[in-house]
């Protein structure tokens, strides 16, 4: 179906009960109202990275459901699939036949050679230092081939995920022939995961590299053009970038929100949320929460550099078992720009705060997208990080159906629905409406959405200081 002006609910196939008929139950029983869309993370055979180490876009993994599963979902919510553009796993069957037939492999070219890619006589160490690294080391792996040869193949992120060649026809083919086949099985939106890296040239970063990045998504636009759905490219980086995104007509992320959100929850000040509302494009999706830590450096110069240290301080002094460790090396931690807590921990597991930040994001431009543990006010689950050692986990906790059934009773989980309910029924939060934001005074943010006919006026007060708040529709006070 096309995307709608509803929330999207961000989950593993796995976290709301154990498998895709679970979810549908919890979507349907628990969540009913509260959701109009789905962020399906990888739901794919995978050998890593909690799916992002995909082996076969053609299957669901087996032990999640199948694709008439996925489709069902289809049928009332719109969707969103992730394709890692950048990677695919060493374990795929691509990865197999180049490793077994080296040149005479039909994926051959798929991946790229990062010996091949050099001159002579490089990269020198100024090169390797150019590059923007996910790791502190060259970002390469070495593939031995059947005949007992060894080649570099540019590697990014974490050992199983190995670069694909974007400039070869072979890749070009796969990622169509992938993309039209995840939109044929019910995807409305395809989330372009990492594709900044995508594109690796000479003499630059091999980040977000212009004006070849837009080649790209042209292109990829381009292939699913004829097939009713749209893309999502996915960055994590200052906000210049997105917004250049924005300008050229796709949806974007709003990743700055979550820090800037939380600067204004700790310090009672309205100003730069004021200010950094005012500058967002409505063809966007809002955050607070996603299966990533919350990023720093989205919100730099939204937020000052005093500003973003006084927010990441306060976090691990305020936040509910958040420390500095769960967001390093020792965590697998692969992005020193990033700290791992839920959202709701972030700000002491306080239920008004708590609120207060999601009341926030629906009022603000684009459409909210909630992640699961969000949804459910969760804790940070320190005995998963614990048995894993994995930081993320912090805020990727498995939820029993039953522990849902728990969940929502808890009066911030209710009014959390009540709320996601109102966003999805009320017409004032119109994409092609008007947005209005003020402040009273340093302390309080007025927000006023109205629908393009302007026959529907929703008004949110908000005291970030002692987080009273009131919301008005047409005159009317709305309760949750």
């Amino acid at each position: 179906m096309a995307i709608t002006n509803k929330v999207m609910l961000i989950t593993y196939p796995d976290s709301l009960g154990k498998n895709l008929t679970e979810l549908n139950e919890v979507l349907e029983n628990d969540l009913k109202g509260a959701v109009g869309g789905i962020h399906l993370l990888p739901f794919f055979p995978s050998t890593g990275d909690r799916g992002f180490a995909p082996t076969d876009y053609t299957t669901v993994d087996p032990k999640f459901g199948d694709w008439a599963q996925v489709e069902a979902l289809g049928e009332k919510y719109y969707l969103m699939f992730d394709f890692m553009i950048n990677h695919i796993s060493r374990q795929s069957k691509y990865y197999q036949d180049f490793q077994e037939h080296k040149d005479k492999s039909p994926y051959a070219k798929l991946f790229l050679s990062w010996d091949k890619f050099w001159p002579e006589g490089r990269p020198t160490q100024a090169d390797v230092d150019l590059i923007y690294k996910r790791k502190d080391r060259a970002p390469y792996q070495e593939i031995t081939f059947a005949d007992g040869t060894k080649e570099k193949l540019w590697n990014t992120f974490g050992p199983e995920q190995i670069d694909l060649d974007v400039r070869q026809k072979v890749t070009q083919k796969f990622i169509k022939d992938t993309l039209i086949s995840l939109i044929k099985h019910g995807a409305d939106i395809i989330r372009l995961d990492a594709f900044a890296y995508a594109v690796k040239k000479l003499d630059t970063n091999d980040f977000f590299v212009e004006p070849e990045i837009w080649d790209l998504l042209k292109q990829v636009q381009d292939d699913i053009a004829d097939e009713g759905a749209t893309i999502l490219p996915e960055i994590h980086e200052h906000y210049s970038m997105p917004f250049k995104i924005a300008k050229h007509g796709y949806f974007i992320y709003d990743f700055a929100l979550p820090m800037v959100t939380l600067y204004s929850l700790y310090s009672g000040k309205s100003n730069r949320l004021a200010a950094w509302l005012k500058k967002c494009p409505m063809k966007q999706f809002t955050t607070l929460d996603t299966h990533d830590g919350i990023g720093v450096v989205d919100a730099r110069d939204i937020l000052s550099p005093e500003e973003i240290d006084y927010t990441s301080q306060e976090l691990y002094k305020v936040g509910a078992n958040v420390k500095k460790k769960y967001s390093s090396a020792e965590y697998h931690n692969l992005d020193i720009y990033q700290i791992n807590t839920t959202f709701y921990s972030a700000l002491g597991d306080d239920d008004q705060k708590y609120f207060m930040a999601r009341l926030l994001q629906v009022f603000a431009p684009g459409i909210p997208q909630v992640y699961y543990v969000g949804m459910l006010a969760g804790k940070n689950d320190i005995k998963l990080l614990e048995e894993t050692k994995e930081g993320r986990n912090i805020n990727r906790h498995y939820y029993s159906k039953a522990e849902i059934e728990k969940e929502i009773q808890r009066p911030v989980v209710a009014s959390l629905l009540k709320l996601f309910t109102f966003r999805n029924t009320e017409a004032a939060f119109d994409l092609n409406g008007s947005i209005d934001i003020s402040t009273p005074n340093e302390k309080e943010i007025r927000i006023v959405r109205m629908n393009k006919e302007q026959t529907r006026k929703a008004e949110l007060v908000a005291n970030l200081k002692d987080l009273t708040y009131q919301v008005l529709v047409n005159g009317e006070q709305i309760k949750f």
